[in-house]
């Protein structure tokens, strides 16, 4: 994408219109939350956050952390509410370098804001299907994929997987099938009936089975608070 149409993107968002380059899944059913200025303001505050994981943000985003070091380049696949993006950018320092990208240029131009710290971050316009930039130490998939229907589960999951070399990981955490049990099962139920209708997809499946070249990594699963939250970790084999 050249600069002017990088900017007519992102001068669309700011004006709250949904640019006609985003994918129709995204501008039909999350415009609300990614698309528009007002949305910066509501969600990306830790309050919302926490609440929107239930206080478990700072262990899952802990949890996503430990699997890089420092020095490493990585990959962010997708823009991210709240500090995930500074807590990856310490965790790799100075010597390394973190690559945020992000389809929605308004988030684009928002997590840029929020880095401008961090001499060791970028953050570009990109589609986690075709992130580009070569081959990384590490990709952390922050809940991504329970808002991208199922046939692009599959394109992200293997876009992803490509841009690790031998030895390297990609890291994805995201939402799980619940316990039966769960106190917050049928809650949950009604929230991804009615906010986020592509989570179905990680309750039916496992993250392995989107991947085309599942048996070329080395896959390990965690659960957190009851099953609701999953992190999956899938190293690519020699």
């Amino acid at each position: 994408m050249d600069g002017g149409a990088e900017a007519k993107l992102i001068d669309a968002g700011q004006r709250g219109e949904a640019p006609g380059d985003l994918p129709d899944y995204l501008v039909k059913t999350y415009s609300w939350a990614y698309l528009r200025p007002a949305s910066l303001l509501i969600f990306d505050n830790t309050v919302a956050v926490g609440a929107i994981l239930w206080g478990n943000i700072w262990r899952l985003m802990r949890a996503a952390c430990e699997e890089f070091s420092t020095g490493q380049r990585i990959l962010q696949a997708a823009s991210v509410y709240g500090s995930l993006s500074a807590e990856l950018a310490d965790t790799v320092g100075p010597e390394g370098h973190l690559e945020v990208i992000d389809i929605a240029p308004l988030q684009v131009d928002h997590t840029r804001r929020k880095l401008a710290a961090y001499p060791q971050a970028s953050v570009r316009v990109a589609d986690a299907a075709r992130p580009g930039g070569g081959l990384y130490d590490g990709v952390c998939c922050f809940f991504l994929l329970h808002e991208v229907p199922d046939a692009y589960k599959h394109a992200v999951v293997d876009g992803l997987l490509a841009s690790v070399a031998p030895g390297s990981k990609v890291v994805f955490v995201d939402y799980h099938r619940p316990l039966p049990l769960h106190p917050l099962r049928f809650v949950m139920q009604g929230v991804f009936r009615l906010l986020e209708p592509f989570a179905e997809g990680l309750l039916r499946r496992e993250i392995r089975d989107f991947a085309a070249e599942r048996d070329s990594f080395a896959w390990r699963k965690e659960t957190f608070f009851g099953g609701l939250y999953q992190k999956v970790v899938a190293e690519r084999q020699s």
